[in-house]
């Protein structure tokens, strides 16, 4: 009897432990091609309006995303750039649950089934690098991945960056960032 009193309450607290442990796992976002705090690599920086570089979206790949996440979406932002407002370069949204990882290069050769793309603040959907003024301190660059408890977001296929954040605010169940540098 006292043995099975033990052996009871024993799976009790090893199965309340794994349950803390999973709830309060860590929402992670990282990337193969960039790094937290360090400068962008000419692989990802713009390609036009005096920039050179290759314009190809990054590696990133995440983890530990909340329970009951129905999707995801990623946004790129600098808050620095001289507008007033800053400059949306990359929306995704729509991405599925079951996606930990987008490969380098997705924007414009292969994101997961049913994801979207919208407007950025270079006029159209897709990746756009990071290109500053010359001469201006370097700029932050913020990935932020939502996780979101909607399997769509309800927002036509021409929606500013603004439109998708606004909705992505109103769905989210957790957030993470990573934040780069770019200056030329």
């Amino acid at each position: 009897m006292f043995r099975s009193a033990v052996c009871g309450l024993l799976a009790t607290l090893l199965l309340a432990t794994t349950a803390a442990a999973q709830a309060t796992a860590k929402f992670t976002l990282t990337s193969a091609d960039i790094h937290a705090g360090q400068t962008m690599a000419i692989a990802q920086v713009f390609k036009g309006m005096g920039c050179t570089g290759a314009n190809v979206s990054p590696a990133l790949r995440w983890q530990g995303a909340p329970p009951k996440t129905k999707s995801f979406a990623l946004t790129m932002y600098d808050p620095d750039a001289p507008t007033g407002s800053g400059w949306w370069h990359w929306v995704v949204y729509n991405i599925p649950a079951s996606a930990t990882q987008l490969a380098s290069g997705a924007a414009s050769s292969g994101l997961p089934a049913g994801s979207a793309q919208g407007n950025t603040d270079f006029g159209s959907p897709g990746y756009g690098g990071p290109c500053p003024p010359t001469g201006d301190k370097p700029h932050h660059y913020i990935f932020t991945l939502y996780a979101l408890d909607v399997d769509k977001l309800d927002v036509p296929a021409s929606a500013t960056a603004a439109y998708v954040g606004f909705n992505l605010n109103g769905h989210a169940l957790g957030k993470t960032t990573l934040t780069a540098l770019y200056s030329r």
